[in-house]
């Protein structure tokens, strides 16, 4: 039997009933990728409210790569649930706290002592990732990339690069963020091509230090080893080597945001590991926590240290019900093969979207690691102009036929990939054909309406 499952016009009444209902409560700020309610989910599946079964293609951006609701993780919750659900660690303080910090030390990129500081959410890891690294360089200045996304708070909106709709109408933000292109060879902001470049992306740091900002003002440079909102953008594979050794020359720090990235997505624990490169501070999140809010920095000793008794902390910060369900997440990926499962889920995906590809001239680029899949849609292979509303439709026209999916890109024209690892080849086949009658539906009708007359 087939996963999907359609029972009403998507969305359903009741659906409706709840979107009538959000409009008069909820700020219209708050925005949705769908107009669907959910009831219940399990694994890689969501069921709405009226009965209609989804394929989810999201994972709750990224949230849930161990799936919905896996049985160790609520059981670990049920059994924290039996003891206590809050005392705030700074009060009294709990092992499982302890524990998973220790965790995150061992499974951590970088042959160092380390030390692990949990938070709620990944942009509060951000925030605190900044303050640690100011704290321990004495510095102020952090620079970060085009087209990286690092949360929705203040600092975390300084560092962001996208516009709308995230930073529009929020300003002033804090000073002492600079900017610099990333490794998006598609879009190359140099008008180079790699690898005859030589990753000028990279060494441009060295320029930014003697044109923009000094070095020695310099806190720390923090990007997304892939970026997320972004795109899903995969630099190549000695960007992030030749920008750390500038870095360490300057005394700056390397702040990887793993956010997205993280707990297996790209078939490594982390995707630092596909470049062979230790960050200063890693920044976690996401699924982390199983489907519980939960985020973390990790990084070396000396530098978490750096920031005095009281300067670090927050009331529900580590909070214990999502300490003891990352403990069984953790526990997950060290039974079960889930990385290799990110990369059968890769390859599946790119067959697929290969032969799309020599199809729809719409596709311009396929690009990821792993499980952490995209491909960017473009009006003209010429141009590369992004096709926007095109992406949107294909976002709708899969929804509505029983696919959660998400699109992302500075320009809001890529499809992203963040299904749960335990779907299964069938899942992903049946998502995937879905996927693919929308670019045959969105793409031939765009083609077909450039036909000249």
């Amino acid at each position: 039997m087939p996963t999907i499952q359609l029972k009403t016009p998507i969305p359903g009444p009741k659906s409706k009933a709840l979107s009538a209902r959000r409009e008069a409560a909820v700020p219209r700020g708050l925005s949705h990728g769908t107009p669907i309610y959910v009831a219940r989910a399990e694994d890689a599946w969501l069921e709405d409210v009226d009965g209609n079964r989804y394929i989810d293609f999201a994972g709750g951006i990224g949230c849930l790569n161990v799936g919905h609701r896996r049985e160790p993780v609520l059981s670990a919750i049920r059994e924290q649930l039996e003891r206590y659900l809050h005392t705030c660690v700074q009060v009294t303080p709990y092992e499982n706290y302890v524990r998973l910090a220790e965790r995150m030390n061992e499974i951590t990129p970088g042959q160092f002592s380390k030390k692990t500081l949990l938070l709620n959410t990944g942009a509060e890891a951000v925030e605190n990732a900044v303050k640690i690294a100011r704290a321990h360089t004495g510095r102020s200045g952090v620079i970060a990339f085009e087209d990286g996304f690092h949360g929705r708070t203040m600092m975390a909106l300084a560092l962001t690069s996208k516009t709308h709709p995230y930073k529009a109408g929020f300003a002033p933000f804090p000073p002492e963020v600079y900017r610099i292109p990333y490794a998006y060879c598609y879009r190359c902001s140099y008008s180079l091509q790699y690898p005859s470049c030589e990753l000028f992306c990279a060494r441009h740091l060295e320029d930014t230090f003697k044109r923009v900002v000094a070095s020695e003002d310099v806190a720390a440079v923090i990007a997304e080893p892939i970026l997320g909102e972004g795109g899903f953008v995969v630099p190549p594979p000695e960007f992030f080597r030749i920008l750390i050794e500038i870095c360490h020359q300057h005394g700056v720090l390397f702040i990887a945001d793993e956010v997205q990235s993280g707990f297996g997505r790209t078939g490594r624990l982390f995707a630092s590991e596909h470049y062979g490169i230790e960050p200063d501070l890693i920044v976690t999140a996401k699924s982390l926590g199983g489907g519980l809010p939960l985020a973390a920095v990790t990084g070396r000793a000396e530098i978490m240290d750096a920031a005095g008794p009281g300067g670090l902390g927050g009331t529900f910060a580590g909070n214990p019900l999502s300490c003891a369900a990352a403990l069984a997440v953790l526990d997950i990926f060290q039974h079960e093969d889930l990385l290799s499962r990110a990369q059968e889920l890769g390859a599946q995906f790119q067959k697929r979207a290969r032969e799309w590809q020599k199809r729809w001239p719409s596709i311009g680029e396929i690009r990821g690691l792993g499980g952490m899949q995209a491909m960017e849609l473009i009006k003209s292979a010429e141009t590369r102009e992004p096709a926007a509303e095109e992406t949107k439709q294909i976002v709708r026209h899969c929804y509505e036929r029983g696919l959660i999916t998400l699109s992302a890109g500075s320009y809001s024209n890529v499809i992203r990939v963040l299904v749960p690892l335990v779907a299964s080849r069938d899942q992903i086949d049946e998502g995937l054909d879905v996927l693919e009658s929308a670019l045959q539906t969105v793409c031939e009708k765009r083609e077909n309406a450039a036909q000249p007359v």
